[in-house]
């Protein structure tokens, strides 16, 4: 015989009715609404602190400052330079998630699902104020947006809660005071987020009239005239000096800082500086300021990536700023073998003292291909040192620089397991044809570029289908610090073939065939590509 249950709830006890599907579903458009308002509100605030506060940029950044090395280097092969753009809508798309959920816990536990949101914005200030160039105020923004946020969702939520005794599951709440509250909201945080914008671009604007009122000088020591020859213009090849809106952009800024050229101060002090100093921009375009073609190369490039360009810097040489502060090289009996040169953004870069005074045209440099820097590459000034990795030398934003060791202090993608020094290997890439072309039968030219900076190329070589290496045309040679193009006409038979490149430098030595990724020194081996003959 069956045993009859009777769950009728003891006397006195009122069992809450189950969340049915619309309830549910408007509880997760209430956290929605709740974390656009959280977001909408800390832009707000941001914007009376600073742009980098924002949550968002804040948690990306903190992201960015804990990905492991490999991890990095396939966000940039994938993503190139949209990279940071892939991170915010990444982070964005997670935090909807989560605001649905809270959404819906709080239709369950109407307090639990507020300290859920304040939790969260705790997650943001602790990012905020814990990046490297964070300020205890960096929290505010955070904590500001996640305190509205809590009592945003509790109001929303309420509404959707019966005013007296269980109800039916979809039934006995009040919609019509759900859908008000809930327009009105996101209405007002939609008015907070355009007014943060707003107050953010007035006080980005005095940086960027700043750059649009600065007149670049007539450099003392103009740049060599590029040779005759130097840029083969073949359809494909990259051009010799490349454009600043398709240089190649590799940092850790999710927003981009925009710094008033007139505010602007660089520092230099530290271990063996025997007199300090401190200068404007101004002071730096009163100096002996020279114009340089120089290529960048960034260490994260896989063999035959885009990751290099060439461009005219316009500056001052590092060298005579150190000199004057009484720093001297290692090789002299100077103390100190390392520059760390800081950002405003926080960004910590370490480069030899000897090499920056070895002689070449290490730069604190302003100009880019006859224009104030762009913001993206670095205005108003940034660091280049011809024949290192990016990493080790090219510090944009720049306003302070430190001399100490190696053995004293990490850099930042020291610390994530780079290498502490990493001088420009010798590479070389096919530009033209592009992997999967599919050329005519016939002579096809094959032509690309290759660089071995402050060693310069002697020769490059092409072979098809692992065949002999065959003698490569080389345009006219610029500086040894920049790239240097090369062609080979390919008598190219019917039927799929592999073509592949190496390039010899100044000194005689032949780039290697061995394959190694980019960690943790810069990438090694032959460009190749394959291509269908027709």
């Amino acid at each position: 015989m069956t045993e009859d249950r009777d769950d009728t709830p003891p006397t006195g006890t009122v069992r809450p009715p189950r969340p049915g599907g619309t309830r549910t579903a408007l509880a997760a458009l209430s956290g929605l609404i709740a974390g656009f308002c959280a977001l909408a509100v800390a832009e707000l605030a941001a914007a009376l602190v600073r742009p980098e506060a924002g949550p968002v940029t804040a948690v990306g950044g903190a992201v960015v400052d804990r990905t492991p090395p490999a991890v990095r280097d396939f966000a940039v092969r994938n993503f190139g330079t949209a990279d940071k753009l892939a991170l915010r809508l990444g982070i964005l798309v997670l935090l909807a998630l989560f605001a649905m959920a809270i959404g819906v816990l709080a239709l369950r536990h109407r307090r639990l699902g507020s300290t859920a949101v304040l939790v969260f914005g705790l997650v943001g200030a602790v990012a905020a104020a814990g990046r490297p160039e964070g300020v205890p105020a960096d929290a505010l923004p955070s904590v500001v947006g996640a305190a509205v946020a809590a009592g945003v969702l509790h109001l929303l939520v309420g509404r959707l809660l019966p005013a007296h005794g269980p109800a039916p599951a979809d039934g006995g709440f009040d919609r019509r005071g759900f859908v008000v509250a809930a327009t009105a909201t996101a209405a007002v945080s939609a008015g907070a987020g355009l007014l943060g914008r707003r107050l953010t671009s007035s006080v980005q604007a005095g940086a960027s009239a700043s750059r649009h009122d600065l007149v670049l000088p007539t450099p003392r020591s103009a740049a060599p005239a590029v040779p005759p020859g130097a840029d083969l213009r073949i359809r494909g090849l990259s051009p010799f000096i490349t454009p600043n809106e398709d240089f190649y952009r590799v940092d850790t800024a999710l927003v981009v800082p925009r710094v008033d050229a007139g505010a602007w101060r660089l520092r230099i002090h530290g271990l063996g500086v025997a007199r300090p100093v401190a200068v404007g921009l101004h002071d730096l375009l009163r100096r002996e300021v020279v114009a340089r073609d120089i290529t960048l190369a960034c260490v994260s490039n896989e063999v035959g990536g885009p990751l290099v360009g060439n461009a005219r810097w316009l500056g001052v040489r590092l060298a005579d700023l150190l000199r004057e502060a009484g720093v001297r090289a290692p090789s002299a009996g100077g103390p100190a073998d390392q520059i760390v040169a800081r950002s405003v953004d926080g960004m910590t870069i370490g480069t030899p003292v000897e090499t920056v005074m070895d002689g070449r045209d290490a730069l604190l440099a302003f100009g880019m291909n006859g224009e104030p820097l762009p913001f993206e590459h670095g205005f108003p000034v940034r660091m280049i040192v011809p024949g290192l990795y990016g990493y080790v030398s090219a510090c944009k934003w720049i306003e302070d620089i430190e001399l100490t060791t190696f053995a004293a202090y990490d850099a930042y993608w020291v610390r994530r397991d780079w290498a502490q020094q990493a001088p420009v290997k010798t590479e070389s890439r096919i530009d033209t044809p592009r992997p999967s072309a599919s050329p005519t039968a016939g002579l096809v030219p094959v032509a690309g570029v290759a660089w071995a900076q402050h060693r310069g190329i002697s020769r490059v070589e092409v072979r098809v289908d692992g065949g002999q290496w065959h003698t490569a045309r080389l345009a006219a040679a610029d500086t040894r610090d920049t790239w240097r193009q090369w062609a080979w006409d390919w008598p190219a038979a019917p039927g799929r073939h592999t073509l592949e490149v190496r390039a010899t430098d100044g000194t005689g030595a032949t780039q290697t065939g061995i394959r190694t990724g980019p960690v943790p020194d810069g990438a090694t081996g032959w460009h190749s590509v394959v291509v269908d003959v027709s």
